[in-house]
Parts: C-alpha cells; structure tokens; sequence
C-alpha cells in the first residue's frame, strides 16, 4: 500500500485528508479481495470485526511516519481479512492462556509476512506500524524476562524467520533476552515454518508443534478437527480480533446503526420515561441514609456451598497483604470529584444510549412489578365489597382477596467488574458507566445494587513474591500476588451517594493483574451474606485470569483451573444466579449463562437484556405458580 508521499513530509497547513482517506480505503479492499468491506478512521485503535476495518484517524498536520502507519494498520487488517481463516484457527486453537496467545502472535504474524513477501510497499507500512506500537508499549525498556509477554517475543522473532526483517528498533532489546531461551527450545520448529506460509492448517499444525517445544504442551489440549459448524460461527466474530495484539477494542457498525435506529424509537416514549424516573427520584429523596451501611454484619444461614471443589491443588501463599478496600478509602473526594467528571467527560455521547437502554429495561421491570389483587379466594383477606352478597344470602360463602407477588421486592443484584491493565482505556471507562447507569435505573426498581471490582496491588507479585523469595523460594507456592477487592458501591447505600466513587477507575495505575476464581468466591461470599431471597451475580470481564507472578511459578493453566472449578462449584450447589459478560473473550466455555461480545461499546445491551432475560424468567415462573395454586 505504498503510495506517493512515502518520503515527503505533508503540508504543514491543515489540510483535506478524504482523497487520501478514498486511496487507503481502496487498497484495503483490494489487498482483502474485498471489495465490499467497510474502512473507517477514528480515534480508537486499529480493529477488524464482522465487515468493518477500523484505522486511525489522520491527524490535521499528518506526516509521512503517520501515514505510513496508517496504511500499516490498513495493510495489516486487510491481509488478516484475505489469508486467515477463523473456522481453521478456532480448530487447532489451543486451550490453556499462555499457549493462546502465542497461537495468536505467530498466526498474526503468518498473515503480515505474506503481504511483507510479496508487496515492498507493504513491507515498509507495516514496519513503520510495528515500530509505533512497540515505542509506546510498557515493557520497550524492559529489563528482565518476566516484563515482556513471551507472545511478543515469539511473533517478532517468527515474522524474523518468515521475511527476513530484524525486529523494529524499539522491540530488539527485549527480544533479545527471549531470543536464545526461544531459539534454543524451538528454533527448529520456528524454521520449519516457512514451509508452510501459505497453507494456514498446516501452519497452525507447525505452530502447535513449536508451542509444544516451549514447554507448553499441557496447554494444547485436544485438538477436533471435526468441530461443529456451530462452534466455528460463534468463533468467527471473535477470531477476527486477534488482529490486535492486547485487546484492541472494536467496532460493529451494523449493530451501533440498529442500536441508534431502535433508540430513535424510544425517544417517542421520553414523556412516559421522564414521569418515571421524576417520580422515582422523589421516592429516592426520602431514603434514610442511616440504612446505608454495609449489610456485611446481617449474615444469612449457611448454604451448601464449599469455598473450593473437591480435590482442588490451588493454594494461596499468603494472605497478609490481600485487603478488601472502599473506593473512597484509596483517593480523597477531591481526586473523585475529578475522576469521575473525567468519566462524564469521555462517555458523553454514550450517555444517551446507554441511558434509553436503561430507561427501556426499567419501563420492563416497572411493568411487570404492576401491583394487583386476585380475587374470590377461599383465603386470604376478607373482600368487604362483596360482604353484601352474605347478607342477602347467608349460604353464600365469604369471598376473599390477595395482593399478588411483587417479583422484585427482594431482589439483590452484584455486578463484579474486572480492574484488570488489559481493561485499561474504552473497555473500562464503558464499564464504569454502564455500572453506574444500571445501577441507578435498578434502586428505581426497588432492586438493590452492589459494585464490586478486582485486581491486584502490584504488578509481578508485590510483597507476597517479596516474602516467598525471602523464605528462598519454596516450590508449588500457589496464587503469589497481593489482592486487591474494591467496593465502588454497597448494596444498601444510594447510588447518589456512590456515584463518584467509580470515577476511581479512571485514575492511572490501579488496573494491573487479575485472579478471577477468588474474586468470584469474595463477591458470592458477599451475596450469601445479603437477607434477600433472590441474589444475582454478573461477572464482566475481558480475558481469562492472569498473573505473572503466579504463573511463572506454577503450571500454565493453574488460575484459569481454579476459576473452572469456583463456577462449577457455585452453578452446582449455590443459590446465587450467575452470568458473565465477556468484552472480546469467549466467557461461554466458562460458565453456563454467558454471553461474549466483541465491542466495550456493546455493553450496555449485553448487561441490560441479560437482567431483562433473568427477571423476565422469574416473573414467569411466579405467574404460573400462581396459576397452579388457582388451578
């Protein structure tokens, strides 16, 4: 995708980018072979989903370094688009994290060699791109082994082997402390493939082999050749991604335009929702504050339920330096105030989306909590309107009434985010909102509302590593990294109250690691002590659980186990009612009620049609079983 201009610098007067913008776009589809596929240039990082290619934007004063990175991010997107096939990578996809992602980074690096090898041009774009991202990632300086992802390493070293091109400037040094560690464990395997550049199945087949060699062949898993048609179409919307190399957000415009096609039509209902939303706010006016403390002290009787499934090996080091933290205790109210009209700031515009879907979920949950009374019962309460019936004839019998069943009355709902650094960005600061949002429009409901988080307080294991290190390294030391549980919002306080506290999502520096399976047990532990009789639990997050720090020292797959173990054991035998929301990480292999999502964007639908979904089946089940008592 060379064009004129490669060693020009733009006019430095701001200038009209849409001719240029025209070109790129038409030498997307051709490299694709696509020539129905939708090009567009924002703000937000390169993303390739469903049948859009998303590039940066051309700033007013561009030069040519941007726009050779800008036809990199075109170049590279569009080759995914031609030579990789989602259905054959979900096939030979292997099972454990770490194998994962190297399958991944050497798939993406396959399809980026095939251009590279064949178009000079294209060569020169995506070396301009790679040196970009790695000049502004974390671990360019990076003075050990254990700062850089070994995916990384791995791909540039590959894209080495397949086109001849050294790594870019900014990635060679931590490339080369991988270097010998790889070239000693696979370099074999890294040369055999070239052989296989343009034929991704046996290339997928090679790239298992070179996984193996590194000491990761428990990760492989089985591998099914004969995987339903099924699997590989829900795999397709989430294959596409692996373009972007941590969790690159992205974009449907298929679905945001039906999105703002079914929000124009609610806005017909703005009269109705207002009353709504003013009427509940007045109710909200008189809520006594003396009742929002933690309901921590009001525990329930103990349920079938054990902390870990039956012969479990996962361990925990240590536990001093773990703590369970309110978002106001880690900054002072000025830092929120700040934080949070950052919040408002970044997500204006999907205020309103987000809040018709919660108007619309709320005028749901409102209807169907519609109080009424069932009458001509044989007990209940005595119907004094039909008391005349008995006087004119005392053989008539007595009639009686009964209010029917408020389905949410005793409703608590847990949405536990994921704080993890690969959440940092659009993901997180959607989620926050959304969190917000749902929350507010679910207290109007008469449902109660808990904001949780999780992460850890260090990168690479904090002062538990510190401590293991310092008693000389024990092995098979189990989970070794500080957590950290944030609660943003207590069920029985206000959302008026907590509202700035999510604002603390936004400070720089909190989001790190990771380790789901005991954030899931910390947020049901929170639940089974909660006097309600109906308690949800919504995990949201983007990738499967990761720490360094315990993995480097345990096997591979060690977290990702455990958290298997904590949702089959709470789906099992607890009375809490789990789902999860995956952002760009199939959560569907995980748990039972699921659903994945390719978009942060796509949140607030996600989150908002799973509780309709939830409280829609429970007020079913409540009508038929007053219809059976009736029969």
């Amino acid at each position: 995708m060379a064009g004129p201009g490669d060693n020009s610098k733009v006019n430095k007067a701001p200038r009209d980018f849409l001719p240029l913008k025209k070109a790129i776009a038409n030498c997307v589809r051709a490299i694709a072979q696509d020539s129905e596929l939708e090009v567009a240039f924002s703000n937000d990082r390169s993303a390739l989903v469903a049948g859009q290619a998303r590039l940066p934007d051309l700033a007013k004063r561009a030069t040519a370094e941007q726009l050779a990175i800008t036809r990199g991010c075109g170049d590279s997107l569009a080759l995914r688009r031609a030579c990789h096939d989602n259905k054959v990578h979900n096939r030979f996809m292997p099972a454990g994290q770490n194998a994962r992602a190297v399958f991944d980074a050497v798939e993406q690096a396959r399809v980026e060699a095939i251009g590279a090898t064949r178009l000079t041009g294209v060569a020169g774009n995506l070396a301009k791109m790679l040196e970009d991202r790695y000049s502004r990632s974390d671990y360019r300086n990076a003075q050990d082994r254990a700062d850089v992802p070994l995916e990384e390493a791995v791909s540039l070293i590959v894209r080495e082997k397949l086109t001849g091109a050294p790594p870019p400037k900014s990635a060679a040094e931590f490339v080369d402390l991988w270097r010998e560690w790889i070239e000693d464990k696979a370099g074999d395997q890294i040369e055999a493939l070239a052989d296989s550049l343009d034929d991704q199945t046996a290339f997928a087949t090679a790239t298992r082999d070179l996984i193996a060699a590194m000491d990761m062949a428990d990760e492989l898993g089985e591998q099914d050749p004969s995987q339903d048609d099924a699997d590989d179409e829900a795999a397709d919307d989430a294959g596409d991604q692996t373009a972007e190399r941590d969790n690159e957000e992205s974009t449907s415009s298929d679905e945001a335009e039906a999105e703002e096609s079914e929000a124009r039509a609610e806005e017909q209902d703005s009269d109705e929702t207002q009353a709504v939303e003013s009427m509940a706010d007045d109710m909200l006016d008189d809520y006594d504050d003396s009742e929002a403390d933690s309901a921590d002290d009001d525990l329930r009787p103990e349920l079938p339920f054990s902390n870990s499934a039956t012969g479990s090996d996962y361990k925990i080091y240590t536990t001093a330096f773990d703590e369970v933290v309110s978002a106001d205790e880690l900054c002072d109210e000025a830092e929120l105030d700040r934080l949070r009209g950052f919040l408002d700031q970044q997500l204006a515009h999907l205020q309103g989306v987000v809040g018709r879907l919660a108007n619309r979920l709320q005028r749901r949950l409102m209807a169907q909590q519609s109080r009424g009374w069932d009458f001509d019962l044989e007990e209940g309460y005595l119907d004094t309107a039909k008391l005349t019936r008995v006087v004119i004839d005392p053989m008539h019998p007595l009639s009686f009434k009964m209010e029917r069943d408020t389905i949410f009355r005793d409703t608590v709902v847990t949405l536990l985010l994921d704080n993890s650094g690969s959440m940092r960005g659009r993901p997180i600061t959607v989620a926050a909102t959304c969190a917000d949002i749902l929350a507010r429009t679910l207290e109007r409901c008469g449902v109660k509302v808990e904001i949780l988080g999780f992460t850890t307080k260090a990168w690479k294991g904090g002062q538990s590593r510190e401590t293991w290190l310092r008693a000389d390294k024990p092995p098979a030391p189990g989970r070794l990294n500080d957590l950290r549980h944030i609660i943003y919002k207590p069920a029985d306080a206000p959302w008026r109250r907590s509202r700035r506290n999510l604002g603390l999502m936004m400070r720089e520096g909190l989001l790190k690691e990771n380790i789901d399976g005991e954030a899931l047990l910390w947020a049901h532990a929170r639940l089974m002590g909660r006097p309600e009789q109906r308690r949800i639990l919504m995990m949201i997050s983007d990738g499967a659980p990761v720490d360094d720090s315990t993995l480097s020292v345990n096997p591979g797959n060690y977290l990702e186990r455990h958290l298997r173990e904590v949702i089959e054991n709470i789906e099992a035998f607890s009375p809490i009612e789990l789902l999860a929301i995956g952002i760009g990480h199939d959560v569907t292999r995980y748990y039972k009620r699921a659903v994945t999502i390719v978009d942060a964007e796509e949140l607030a639908g996600a989150m908002t049609e799973q509780l309709a979904n939830l409280f829609a089946e429970e007020g079913q089940t409540v009508t038929n079983g007053r219809r059976a008592r009736a029969g």
